[in-house]
Order: structure tokens, then C-alpha cells, then sequence
């Protein structure tokens, strides 16, 4: 382990990793010695991540395509995992969806069952096998990433799904308080990424930050030295540090 490679010899675990905030955190998790397993649908998506890994300086990632909503699938992460590496680092979970923007009472419930599938249920069941490796890591580290904002009229499906997206991460991370994993959120705010392009497609997004402005931020919260447990870190738009904490 060097200074400039912090998680040499670690593995880290990435969704949504084949384009925008997943695939940015990767490629800094790689950047910092971490072998990287990128989780997403989209192999090309992948593929991508993967060359830009090892043009930062990593070494080549682990692909795994995956559908987050297909339970059994999800269930062998872990031990799979494990039986392939024998550890399990750190967990950054950065697949989601927005849903659609519409009146509650106008909510199409085939959209309601999709987004609680990917944005919660996937959530959990992500935690329920990956816990046991990320226990037996010396530092184990995980990372969701999440929106908490007040409610707003037509926002209710997805300020829902973040809302128990956040009380859900804050549960586990009490659960495991007095192990050596550590289970933060983090909110990376406003991010020039396609879920942003379709909640607000008359955005001025090139003014907003890119995915690879907050992505170091994030995957410091995968760092050994990182002591925070249950905390909701938000990130500055201007810096994209850290700029507030919550916990229970």
C-alpha cells in the first residue's frame, strides 16, 4: 500500500458502474488500488469503465453484468464474491432510477413497482448479501448514495424511495456500529448525469459539476481511515467536499 494507493490489495464493489456517478467512482476506486468489480446491465457500459480504469492507472476491473431487479441474481453477489476473492472491501451502491415525475393520484402503479424494485428492494437484498464479506474485511466500507430532500409536488415516488433509501442505510449502519464496517450515505447534489437530464432536461448542465468532480469525495468514504458510521454526507456544489453530516 502506497500514499497514492490507498486500497492497494482491497476489492471494491461498485453498481451502476457502466456510466455517470458509478462509473466515475469506479475508475477513482481503481485509481487508488482498489480492484474494482463494476456491476451494471449495459456490458459495453462496462467495457468503457473498465478502459478508463486502467487508463487512470488501475488495473483491469472485474465486469459483472447485472439486473439489480432480478432477486436470485443479486442473492449470489456475495458469495460469489467471496468465493472468487476471498474478501469483500468496500461497497459503493450507485444505481437508481427516477421513476416519472407526475401527481401521486396519476401514478401509474406498474412505475411505482418498477422504482421501489431497483431504488429499495435491490437495496436491501444488496445488503443482505454483502454484509458477511464486508463484516470480515478489517475495514470494511460502504457507501450509498442517496437524495434527502423535502417533499415536492410531483416528486413523491422518488423522494419516497430516497426517503426509505435513507432510513433503510441508517438502520443497517446502527445494526453494525460496533464492527469494523462502516456504512455511510452520501449525497453528491446537483451532477450533470442522465437521471438529472431526464428529472430536468431544460438544465443548464453545463454548468453543472460532472460526475468525475465528486467521485473522489465518494470514494474517500471507502478509505480505511474513514471513522464516520450512519452519517448522510452532502456535497458542496462548488468543491464537492463534504460539507454536512447527519446521523441519528
Amino acid at each position: 500500500m502506497s500514499r497514492e494507493q490507498p486500497l492497494a490489495g482491497r476489492v471494491a464493489f461498485v453498481t451502476g458502474a457502466s456510466r455517470g456517478i458509478g462509473a466515475a467512482v469506479a475508475v477513482e476506486l481503481g485509481r487508488l488500488g482498489a480492484h474494482v468489480v463494476a456491476a451494471a446491465r449495459t456490458q459495453g457500459g462496462l467495457e468503457e469503465t473498465d478502459d478508463a480504469i486502467r487508463a487512470a492507472g488501475g488495473e483491469a476491473a472485474t465486469l459483472l453484468p447485472l439486473d439489480l431487479t432480478q432477486g436470485s441474481e443479486v442473492d449470489a453477489v456475495g458469495p460469489s464474491l467471496w468465493q472468487r476473492f476471498g474478501r469483500l472491501d468496500a461497497f459503493v451502491h450507485c444505481a437508481g432510477m427516477l421513476g416519472r415525475l407526475t401527481p401521486l393520484a396519476h401514478l401509474d402503479p406498474k412505475v411505482w413497482d418498477a422504482t421501489l424494485a431497483l431504488d429499495l428492494t435491490a437495496s436491501w437484498r444488496l445488503i443482505r448479501t454483502l454484509e458477511p464479506p464486508l463484516r470480515a474485511a478489517a475495514a470494511g466500507r460502504a457507501v450509498v448514495l442517496a437524495s434527502a430532500r423535502p417533499p415536492l409536488a410531483y416528486w413523491g415516488l422518488y423522494g419516497t424511495m430516497q426517503a426509505a433509501l435513507v432510513h433503510l442505510v441508517q438502520t443497517w449502519a446502527d445494526e453494525v456500529a460496533r464492527s469494523p464496517l462502516a456504512v455511510n450515505l452520501c449525497d453528491p447534489g446537483v451532477v450533470a448525469t442522465r437521471l438529472r437530464s431526464q428529472a430536468m432536461p431544460a438544465a443548464d448542465f453545463a454548468a453543472m459539476r460532472r460526475p468525475e468532480d465528486v467521485a473522489p469525495a465518494i470514494a474517500a468514504l471507502c478509505l480505511p481511515s474513514e471513522t464516520r458510521r450512519g452519517a448522510l454526507v452532502r456535497l458542496a456544489a462548488a468543491t464537492a467536499e463534504p460539507v454536512a453530516n447527519t446521523a441519528p
